[in-house]
This record gives C-alpha cells, structure tokens and sequence, in this order.
C-alpha cells in the first residue's frame, strides 16, 4: 500500500512539469512527462511527444504570456488528474482565428494514464476558449 501511495505522489508531480513546460516556455520539457507512445484524445493535439511539442509551441505563439496556475492535482493508480487555469493575451493566430489583443482566461480538467513514470494518454475538458470557437466557426466538444 505504501507503495502504491509513493507512485501516485510520483505521478502527480507529473502534472506539475506540465505546467512548468508553459510557465517557462520551453516545450521541450515535454519530453520529460510524455512518453513515445502518447495517445492523447484531444482532437486538436496528435499523438506522440513531437505533436504534443509542436501544438505547445503553436499555442505559445499565439498567447506568449501564458500563465497556468495549477488548481488541484489529484492521483490514484495509474492516473493524474489535474485542474488548470491558463491566463494569456491572444496575440497570434489560433485555430484560423487572428489575433485580437483579447485577454483570456481557461480552465482545464486533464486527465492521463501514466506508465513508467510519464503520461502514455490524456484526454480533457476545456472551459473558456468559446469566444475563439465562435469565431472560428466550430465547437469543441468532448474530447
């Protein structure tokens, strides 16, 4: 039991790297928590480290001042959930949407399967980012 307490604290931390990955911007920290075989089911980020990678560095393009506050952290077995607040200024294109100088504010329940000590799959729940969905012209969704 001990045990398996010490591995869900281990994994938990996991979460926190990620959010240091964009309080620091540098996306290659994800190598750190996201193992080679990544499945993630958010329909905007591909699978594997080099995708996750790539939309973190699209997303700090388009909101360069982003700051996540970790809210809660929470692991039991094999997985990680975390509660985020992302902070940022639109200032690049997203999604096909052009920049408006906008502050934005989203929050994020992240959910991911851990094996060997990093993130093998994810899924999530985003809240806040309506406003560019509108202008793009699509919805999110679950995913």
């Amino acid at each position: 039991m001990e045990e398996e307490m010490t591995e869900a604290t281990d994994n938990g931390r996991l979460a926190y790297m990620f959010a240091e990955m964009l309080n620091t911007k540098d996306v290659d920290l994800v190598d750190g928590f996201v193992a080679e075989g990544y499945v993630n089911h958010n329909p905007y980020v591909e699978d594997g480290p080099e995708a996750n990678k790539r939309f973190w560095a699209y997303w700090l393009s388009a909101f360069p001042d982003t700051e996540v506050t970790v809210e809660d952290v929470v692991a039991a077995g094999d997985r990680v959930v975390g509660r985020f607040t992302y902070r940022a200024t639109h200032a690049g294109e997203f999604i096909g949407v052009a920049p408006t100088g906008e502050r934005i504010e989203m929050r994020s329940i992240d959910v991911w399967r851990v094996e060997d000590g990093k993130f093998v799959e994810h899924w999530d729940e985003l809240g806040g980012l309506e406003f560019l969905m509108g202008r793009a012209g699509g919805g999110q969704g679950e995913s």
